[in-house]
């Protein structure tokens, strides 16, 4: 199977996260990678099928539908459990880079995939594409109550995202001693 059109037609499972809805559906395409088929998307929209939505914050049923439409602009961003192997005469040499991507209501933490041998800040300048690919993926929203799924890849809205930035996550306990006494005696208790 080769990437691009051309390829054998494949049906895929995604949920789509939009401004207001949790869409989940089987997109059919020729494509290997789910970001290619969302940046190739030559009309600004997916028709998928065996549609099941539901609108964030409500108590009403979920919805379902043989096959719905669904804008791209208003995706926040597109998650997929599948993994698909690259295929080696189309590998571009890329190094990972761990990433903080905001995009509310959501935060996505996982690895964009850059250019090698640039500065960070020329690799984020080259990052191009309507939706970026984050493997490794955690995506969660405090606001929501949605919380922290972990999933294969994530193909984030660049248009939407407020914040895409490398981020070492940081243990503020690291280095201390479990237990440890502070060093000195003991403060004295004061009276009120």
């Amino acid at each position: 199977m080769s990437d691009g059109p051309g390829g054998a037609l494949r049906t895929v499972p995604l949920t789509l996260f939009t401004d207001a809805f949790t869409v989940k559906g089987r997109l059919q395409t020729h494509h290997r990678r789910i970001s290619d088929a969302l940046n190739e998307a030559d009309a600004g929209f997916l028709v998928l099928s065996d549609v099941q939505f539901d609108e964030y914050r409500t108590a009403s049923a979920v919805m379902r539908a043989e096959f719905a439409q669904v804008n791209l602009g208003s995706v926040l961003f597109v998650v997929s459990d599948e993994v698909v192997d690259p295929e080696p005469a189309l590998v571009t040499p890329k190094v990972t880079e761990e990433a903080l991507i905001s995009i509310p209501p959501f935060t996505i933490k996982g690895r964009i995939h850059l250019l090698p041998e640039r500065p960070l800040r020329d690799s984020l300048a080259e990052l191009h594409g309507e939706f970026i690919p984050v493997t490794n993926a955690v995506y969660w929203s405090d606001a929501l109550g949605e919380a922290r799924t972990t999933v294969a890849i994530a193909a984030v809205n660049h248009a939407r995202c407020q914040i895409l930035a490398p981020h070492h996550e940081v243990d503020p306990w690291a280095g201390l001693p479990i237990g440890a006494a502070p060093d000195g005696p003991p403060a004295e208790p004061t009276g009120w």
